[in-house]
């Protein structure tokens, strides 16, 4: 690590404070849905974290660092930095394909798709796509990964080439998108437009626009069972709540502010949002009832984030403050609550 110039510092300050605070709430006999674990120093990174994907195989989480220019390789196993990928600008999007042992990053300042080798980190190729390239997902049916980019549009690549298949267009710039498991559909929050799109990957086009009452829908989340797409929205903040089948709002309820990252723990039936004010706000869900059960701390600005149901974990990402190094958060969730 000493060649890319990256010192981990460990700030014992920041995780004793989340600890007494954590605590402090189990002696008062508050729920804690969410424990701090581990905190895995990052080093010397600066500026906004952006997005984060796993290796499974090689149990290796790597962390889109966006202000620092570079794609942070994390060992799980030892809660440590192990390789730094640099010379990029502005990655926000990134993405591992097991099928072809590859690495993809989304740069937003040049609008560059970039593919690694999984095993070594070395540069493929790269792809011009356009401006703004940013979140990334896999089609693992379609052997294809989607990027959303530019102006409005989600780029289809082909994942063991990285060659671009086609463009699907949206009316404005795409923020998080999910694929449904379960049929062509992918659900896409289009901020800029106040909807959220319905587009048919097998066709490319955009089938349905759902008109949104609230703004700044940028995390997304797919409850598969109850077939519903759960949105947060930051003005103001709230976490709604969306048929599948046609948009019919399901709940909306007030959430934490600047959210970045929303997730769905199906096992325990919660919902995870993570915001840049500094807290996750856990949801019990039960029916078409949302109830906030626990606002875990985190630090400010700590608004992506990753839940990864295979390891029971989630990996929050903190940027760097003012004495405070960057880190990735690690929390395990209560394992008294029903899987």
């Amino acid at each position: 690590m000493s060649k890319l110039g990256r010192v981990a510092v460990v700030a014992a300050s920041t995780i004793a404070i989340l600890v007494v605070m954590a605590q402090s709430a189990a002696n008062a006999g508050e729920p804690m849905p969410l424990q701090l674990e581990a905190r895995i120093p990052l080093g010397q990174v600066a500026g906004r974290i952006d997005h984060m994907a796993v290796d499974f195989a090689r149990r290796r989480l790597f962390v889109a660092e966006l202000g620092n220019n570079t794609v942070g390789v994390v060992d799980l196993d030892r809660k440590k930095v192990i390789h730094v990928i640099e010379g990029l600008k502005e990655p926000q999007g990134v993405a591992y394909v097991a099928s072809s042992d590859s690495l993809y990053v989304a740069n937003a300042g040049d609008g560059s798709v970039h593919r690694f080798g999984g095993n070594d980190y070395k540069k493929v190729d790269r792809l011009e796509l356009g401006d703004d390239a940013d979140n990334i997902r896999v089609d693992a049916t379609a052997k294809q990964i989607v990027v959303g980019y530019g102006s409005g549009a989600l780029a289809r690549l082909d994942a063991a080439t990285g060659a671009k298949v086609s463009d699907m267009r949206l009316k404005a710039h795409p923020e998080n998108f999910q694929l449904d498991p379960t049929s062509p559909r992918i659900f896409v929050n289009v901020p800029d437009a106040k909807e959220i799109a319905v587009v048919d990957r097998s066709n490319g086009r955009q089938t349905a626009s759902w008109s949104m009452r609230d703004g700044g829908n940028f995390p997304m989340a797919l409850d598969g069972d109850a077939q519903r797409v759960i949105a947060v929205f930051r003005r103001p903040p709230v976490l709604g709540v969306f048929s599948m089948a046609d948009g019919a709002s399901v709940a909306r309820v007030p959430t934490c502010g600047d959210a970045d990252d929303v997730f769905l723990d199906a096992g325990r039936h919660r919902v995870y949002v993570t915001c840049g004010e500094g807290v996750i706000d856990v949801f019990a869900v039960s029916g078409s009832a949302y109830e906030r059960i626990g606002q875990i701390p985190t630090a400010s600005g700590a608004r992506t984030s990753l839940f990864v149901p295979e390891l029971d974990r989630l990996y929050v990402a903190a940027r760097a403050t003012a004495g405070q190094p960057a880190s990735i958060l690690v929390f395990k969730p209560d394992q008294s609550a029903p899987k």
